[in-house]
């Protein structure tokens, strides 16, 4: 288990940094800058563990106002990932790490490292760097213009024609079926307030869609277009096996509409079976058309069954639905402001009129 010391020891030395002698020796903490968490997943990433945090450090060059604090995320990498970053904590106290007993997935990962951050806010930036450092200034500006989300937005991406056309089947996909509008060609390039962290630590998911979830919770939010680079060492962690997982969970995690076909199989056979007794009838009684014997009464009987059937499978799957969305423990309504609730006071902690007068 890596220890937590070299990060407080880092956030002892930054909060020392913005201390100022006052009289009689005494001393005055001066403003303390803002701290931004910069989460950062890692999976067998020995190739780019460095050169991702010196990218990260440099981008800092341009935010002097601004502290940063850094969390690695080691998913049970098998190669040097782990060694490697235990030489970046102990050369940087600003960095922290964090190895898991086994490789737990990207998703359940992000999720672990937001609920550890500790900034204001927090950037999430993959490894192998396809998402440039150089681009958090921009969206903590847009941070600071009072944005709670800020995410990017893929304009050009370096996948392979195959791989391009599953991205955008999935986009469309997800969108079609889920009850949230999700931002079309997001990854988890991201910037996210510290409302949004306070929200996340309230989560408990075992199949995480973060980037869906995210962008259900509302608030302010706003993308930036960009251009998203080529890897330059190393091998991609996220083969079609891994893209197909994590469609199916977003799909899931985001819409009822695979539980409902049957309801909606159950309404086109009940019109069916409607539809084809009527024309029974009337073939019979006006036009005195003439059936096989049985035919007619075994068809609509099968279609009947199968409607009921269909109708009592919509039931169940309506009301295991709702225990699977309660189940998800996502946040409760968010209240983003409220307004003159000092002045209410509330049922419960009211004054007891009992025995006035």
């Amino acid at each position: 288990m890596v220890s937590r010391a070299p990060a407080l020891a880092g956030a002892a030395s930054s909060i020392a940094s913005n201390v100022t002698p006052g009289k009689n020796g005494s001393s005055i903490v001066a403003d303390i800058k803002p701290l931004i968490s910069v989460l950062v997943p890692a999976f067998n990433e020995e190739a780019n563990v460095r050169r991702a945090y010196a990218a990260i450090v440099d981008a800092f060059g341009d935010l002097p106002g601004y502290r940063y604090e850094i969390i690695f995320t080691d998913n049970h990498s098998s190669d040097r990932t782990f060694q490697i970053l235990q030489e970046i904590a102990r050369e940087d106290r600003c960095v922290r790490v964090i190895r898991f007993s086994r490789n737990v997935g990207y998703q359940r990962s992000l999720l672990v490292a937001y609920k550890a951050a500790t900034g204001d806010c927090s950037v999430q930036i993959d490894c192998d760097l396809q998402d440039p450092p150089h681009r958090i200034p921009q969206m903590v500006a847009l941070w600071r213009q009072g944005h709670q989300v800020v995410y990017g937005i893929r304009r050009s991406l370096t996948d392979d024609w195959f791989t391009a056309i599953i991205r955008r089947t999935f986009y469309r996909c997800i969108n079609a079926l889920s009850e949230d509008d999700l931002p079309l060609n997001v990854g988890e390039f991201r910037l996210v307030d510290r409302r949004i962290l306070d929200e996340l630590r309230q989560v408990d998911d075992t199949s995480p869609y973060l980037r869906g979830l995210i962008s259900a919770m509302g608030f302010s939010q706003i993308g930036f277009e960009y251009d998203r680079e080529a890897r330059v060492a190393g091998e991609s962690k996220f083969p079609f096996r891994a893209m197909f997982s994590l469609a199916v969970d977003g799909i899931l995690n985001h819409s009822l509409t695979p539980l409902r076909i049957a309801s909606m199989t159950s309404l086109i056979m009940g019109t069916a079976t409607f539809l084809l007794l009527i024309g029974y009838v009337i073939g019979k009684l006006i036009f005195g058309q003439e059936w096989p014997a049985g035919f007619a009464t075994t068809t609509i009987l099968i279609l009947l069954s199968i409607t009921l059937n269909a109708i009592f499978l919509g039931i169940i799957g309506e009301y295991i639905g709702r225990i699977f969305m309660q189940s998800k423990r996502r946040p409760t309504p968010i209240i983003e402001a409220s307004l003159n609730d000092e002045f209410h006071i509330h049922p419960e902690h009211a004054p007891s009129r009992v025995g006035s007068a």
